[in-house]
This record gives structure tokens, C-alpha cells and sequence, in this order.
């Protein structure tokens, strides 16, 4: 077994090189065994690959004792949903490579009451397992049943807004084939929107392009689309349907860090005092919102399961990413694309006005995006640029974070290759371009 496919959030790797149905069924039984599970939901994305490794891994959970819940073709907020809703389920998988290339598959691990298992809170310890052939075979096997858990899930996340106040609206969603799009349709249902699909149909082999939204070429055909249709507003999800980017009704994108503005607060408009969280690559619009609605402003690392921690630990309300993932303390503490956009819906049909006209309140500031590069020493370079840049106010949460009156950057190391992640704000467009090719010319030096 090739151990570079356990990550820190998950199981990832590509199929069938280095994940295939022997390593699955493995990884069932260890997950099984390692966490002494009884019941555990297992669902899937729409990759090609997918029904042979849910075979497989349901194969792993029932030889290690412990009874399957199928739960069919879900989104893995709908597996945060299951793992905290149904009283009797303690465990949950969902087989899923998001949005990564097509060749791609893996595994998301989750434990009762939507607790994500990172590879230090158990992912590495299945790894162990395996490689020290640990893993047992229960007397008794474990026994499967097929479970219908979209009613439950619609009927929650619509408890979660005021859909009296939902007002007509021509919405286009773009799932770049995977689940997003069979998923958002079931969402909607009873509800006053209209809905325009673009490549929702369920194709493993995205032949229309990665479902990776965060990337700026793949929403060039929805940008397109919403004009086309004079929508009022346009998804993006990424394959596994957690994840999501908005488009206004100009088909201008509109980034994580403003969406995260305008759901904090709508929070705060009705949990004043609340804690709201945010990543440390988040814009400063989100703290100046927080403050501004009398709310408290935490931050983060970057990370899904570090965020949720974070949030169970310090009782916050909600908290975004400049990746497109929103966690709702109402929805488990887990994240979802789903309730995100529920909710901007509900914020659109009150406020009246465009969404382009709504987004202005927000776009105080210029960004950059996160910007790549690979580098051979990404730490030695982190301290050559952390001397350099030694007169800005130095904060190093997660990497490092530099800032000025006017404008500030985040460099920092990815976890899983060998590459520095920049993003730098600043109060002008010219000012941020200016810095940012600074920093990058240093970087790639």
C-alpha cells in the first residue's frame, strides 16, 4: 500500500495505481476496528470508479463487524447530516475525490455527531493498522441496509431559513457532472425558484470541465450562461457538492471572502453577540463585518476539520473559508454548500435589489486569489521572506502572515506537496498587483 494516500483531511489517491477494492475493503475493516464502530453510512460521488470501491469498502465494515447503512448517491454534507441526525449511525464514509482529475478517488471519514477524522485524529492509525497486518475478522459479520436520507435532510436545511421569504428567482447551477446539481434540485423543492441546469448530469469523466469552482477557467461556461439567461444568480459546486462559488447576475465571480461577509451577517442580524470564524486567508471585509454587527471575530487555520474544532471548542455560530466551505453550528458544526446557498437566496429575496448591487457593500478590497508555486524549500524560503518583510506586524497562526496599514499577504506551506500558497490584499487594485509581483518574484527566485 502506497501510505502517501493518507492525507491530513482524507483518503486520497488514484484508481486502481494506488486505490483500488483490496485497499478499500482494508481501510473498511481498519476504520471499523479503530474506532470499534457497530453502524456506518457509506455513500458515494458519481465517479466511475466509485460503486466498485463502495463495494469494496462496504465489504471491509461488514467483515469487521460492524452493519452498513447505504445511503446511495449523496453529497459529504449529507454524510455529516446522517452521522448526526440518526441516532443509531456512529460512523460514516463517503467515497469521493471532490474535485479532483477523474482518475481520482478516495475516501471521507466521519464519526458520530459529524466529527471529522483527520490522519491525526485516527486517519493515520487505520494506515498503521494495515501495514502492521493488525486488522481482524469478526466472528460475525456485519449486516446492510439501504436508507432514503434525502426527505430528512430537505426538511432540515429548509428548517434553517424563512422560506416564506423566498420571492422568484431564476437561479443557474453549474455541477461540472458531479452530484451538485442532483442534489441542489431535491433542495429546492416547494420553493419559488427557478433552475436552469448546466452539465448536472452525473459523468465521472467531466467531459465538460474539473468541478473544481475555485479555479477561474472553470466558470467561464456559467459566467456565460447566467447573462444568456438573464438569471438572477449562478452556482458553481465542485464535485462532491460541498463546496460552492457564487456568480452575480452580471457574470461577475464573487469570492469565498465576500460570501462569507454576507452570511455573517445575516447571522449576526439574527444571533447578535454571536462568534463568527474565518481562515487566515479570509479578506479583512469579514472581520470589519463581525465587528460591525456587535459580533465576535475568531481566527483560523486553514483546514475543515481544524475550523470544526475550533468552532465545537469556542461555541461559534458560523464560519467561512476562502475556499468555498461554510459551517453552520445549526447543521452540526459541519459544512455545507447547500444551506450556504439557501441562505444567500433568502439574503437576495429580502434585500430586492441585484445581486451585483448587494456585493458592492463588500468589495472593499482588492485580492489576489490564492497563487501556487512550487519550491524546493518551502520553510527556508518562508524565513527569507519573513526577513525581508520583518517591519509589517508578523502574525504566524498558519505560515506566515505580514501586514501593513495598507495591504497584507499569507504565505504559507501546503501540507501534502511541495508548494507555497500566497494570497495578498491590499486597499487598491494597483497596490495589490504591485505587491503581489513583488512577493512572487522573490518566491520563485
Amino acid at each position: 500500500m502506497d501510505d502517501s494516500i493518507f492525507k491530513s483531511y482524507d483518503v486520497r489517491g488514484i484508481y486502481p495505481e494506488t486505490i483500488n477494492e483490496e485497499i478499500a475493503e482494508k481501510i473498511g475493516m481498519a476504520f471499523v476496528q479503530h474506532f470499534n464502530l457497530k453502524k456506518v453510512a457509506v455513500g458515494r460521488d458519481g465517479r466511475i470508479s466509485s460503486p466498485q470501491l463502495e463495494k469494496a469498502m462496504i465489504s471491509g465494515i461488514e467483515k469487521a463487524g460492524a452493519d452498513v447503512v447505504k445511503i446511495g448517491i449523496i453529497s459529504t454534507d449529507m454524510l455529516y447530516f446522517a452521522s448526526a441526525f440518526y441516532e443509531d449511525i456512529d460512523g460514516g464514509v463517503n467515497i469521493t475525490a471532490s474535485h479532483n482529475p477523474k482518475d481520482n478517488n478516495g475516501f471521507k471519514f466521519i464519526l458520530k455527531g459529524a466529527v471529522a477524522v483527520s490522519g491525526e485524529e485516527g486517519g493515520y492509525a487505520m494506515r498503521d493498522l494495515i501495514n502492521e497486518n493488525k486488522l481482524q475478522i469478526a466472528s460475525e459479520a456485519g449486516r446492510e441496509e439501504e436508507r432514503d436520507i434525502y426527505s430528512d435532510y430537505v426538511k432540515k436545511l429548509q428548517s434553517l431559513i424563512d422560506t416564506a421569504k423566498l420571492k422568484p428567482l431564476k437561479v443557474v447551477l453549474d455541477a461540472g457532472n458531479g452530484v451538485g446539481g442532483y442534489i441542489f434540485e431535491k433542495v429546492i423543492s416547494g420553493l419559488p425558484i427557478e433552475y436552469i441546469p448546466l452539465y448536472c448530469e452525473i459523468d465521472g469523466n467531466f467531459p465538460n470541465h474539473q468541478p473544481s469552482p475555485i479555479e477561474v477557467k472553470n466558470l467561464v461556461y456559467l459566467q456565460k450562461k447566467v447573462v444568456e439567461e438573464k438569471a438572477d444568480i449562478g452556482l458553481a459546486f465542485d464535485g462532491d457538492g460541498d463546496r460552492v462559488f457564487l456568480i452575480d447576475e452580471k457574470g461577475e465571480a464573487i469570492n469565498a471572502t465576500i460570501m462569507t461577509a454576507m452570511i455573517a451577517k445575516r447571522m449576526l442580524q439574527r444571533n447578535p453577540g454571536a462568534r463568527i470564524l474565518y481562515n487566515v486567508n479570509v479578506g479583512w471585509i469579514v472581520p470589519e463585518i463581525i465587528k460591525k454587527m456587535k459580533g465576535i471575530p475568531s481566527i483560523t487555520k486553514v483546514g475543515h476539520s481544524l475550523i470544526k474544532a475550533q468552532m465545537r471548542k469556542e461555541d461559534g455560530l458560523f464560519a467561512g473559508e476562502h475556499s468555498g466551505h461554510y459551517f453552520f453550528k445549526e447543521l452540526y458544526y459541519a459544512d455545507s454548500g447547500m444551506l450556504a446557498v439557501l441562505i444567500i437566496l433568502e439574503i437576495k429575496s429580502e434585500e430586492g435589489r441585484k445581486l451585483s448591487e448587494i456585493v458592492k457593500e463588500y468589495d472593499k478590497y482588492s485580492l489576489s486569489g490564492e497563487i501556487n508555486t512550487k519550491v524546493a524549500d518551502p520553510i527556508a524560503k518562508i524565513a527569507e521572506i519573513k526577513e525581508k518583510y520583518s517591519d509589517g506586524q508578523i502574525f504566524e497562526l498558519d505560515g506566515l502572515s505580514v501586514e501593513y496599514p495598507d495591504w497584507r499577504f499569507i504565505l504559507r506551506p501546503s501540507n501534502t506537496e511541495p508548494l507555497l500558497r500566497l494570497n495578498v490584499e491590499a486597499k487598491t487594485k494597483e497596490l495589490m498587483a504591485e505587491k503581489r509581483d513583488e512577493l512572487l518574484n522573490m518566491i520563485r527566485a
